[in-house]
């Protein structure tokens, strides 16, 4: 449930912020005669997103005949989630500082189009967000429950209180470090990335794609009891599960290690221009001189 709540949290406060820019700039610029085109491109952006998520769940329970047909449709579309996610984290990481000043250019280029090049530019905006919030919900959320809205509404409140946040953001009444936000939210999607990565090996495995289904890596039953509060909170949020497989293991530490000690290092600074008539130095090169 923390998991789908994460998703719907991290995903929305992007797509906010996107549309509080665009916004913004119009508001700013005086130009709120473009305001409905903006809305109506994220209007139509929100429904085809839903229109999206329901077709992948209606292709997994109506459109496949057989349980190995359904196995592998969920382990393709835990692959291309996870994807996403890794995709989507680092992007926001790099871009964060500079998404703002790119939509008002692209913004000021459809201004000067006209009012379907405004609801496109929205439109294409938004829908990348919603694309990947309901494919990585629809991943995350197959190991609960079935009949369980439990999924549903706390993806809901995630994005309701991302639509709160970005409100208060736009209205300058709340002021977070959006930066330390995206780098947390990012570490725990990373955590959610690896158990739908592992769950989508599961799948393979019972797809018969993948061998050593019943090969497992540990058996801790006696501990983290199936049914119980806490192993459903475990694989609600992180896919834990009290017998996994071999490679489902092997699949979980292959995927967060690397990728989580990717995150959280510090990009390299950038090299200190040279002052005007100073010719530039190679450090290296200096260094191996003196060497």
């Amino acid at each position: 449930m923390f998991a789908t709540y994460l998703i719907g949290l991290r995903e929305g406060l992007e797509a906010t912020l996107v549309v509080s820019i665009l916004v913004a700039f119009l508001v700013k610029s005086d130009r709120r005669n473009r305001l409905p085109h903006v809305w109506l491109g994220v209007g139509l952006a929100v429904v085809l997103s839903v229109l999206f998520g329901w077709l992948i769940e209606y292709t997994s329970t109506t459109m496949l005949d057989t349980s190995e047909e359904r196995e592998l449709f969920d382990a393709v579309t835990s692959v291309a989630a996870v994807v996403f996610v890794t995709w989507m984290i680092f992007w926001m990481r790099k871009a964060a500082r500079s998404i703002a000043g790119e939509l008002r250019g692209k913004l000021t280029e459809a201004l000067a189009v006209g009012a379907v090049a405004v609801t496109g530019m929205a439109f294409l905006a938004v829908i990348r967000e919603g694309l990947e919030t309901a494919l990585i919900f629809y991943s995350a959320a197959r190991g609960l429950a079935d009949n369980n809205s439990g999924p549903l509404l706390a993806l809901a409140g995630g994005i309701a209180t991302s639509v709160v946040l970005g409100f208060l953001l736009y209205i300058s009444a709340l002021k977070i470090n959006l930066s330390k936000f995206f780098t947390w939210t990012g570490a725990l999607l990373i955590l959610v990335a690896a158990g739908i990565f592992k769950y989508g090996v599961h799948d393979f495995q019972e797809a018969g794609v993948l061998p050593g289904l019943n090969n497992h890596a540990f058996d801790i039953t006696s501990v983290l009891v199936p049914g119980s509060w806490y192993a459903t909170l475990l694989s609600g949020m992180f896919n834990i599960t009290p017998a996994p497989s071999v490679l489902e293991m092997v699949a979980w530490v292959a995927y967060a290690v690397p990728v989580m000690v990717l995150f959280l290092r510090k990009p390299a600074a950038p090299a200190k221009p040279a002052a005007p008539g100073e010719p530039a130095t190679d450090a290296p090169a200096a260094a191996r001189q003196r060497a």
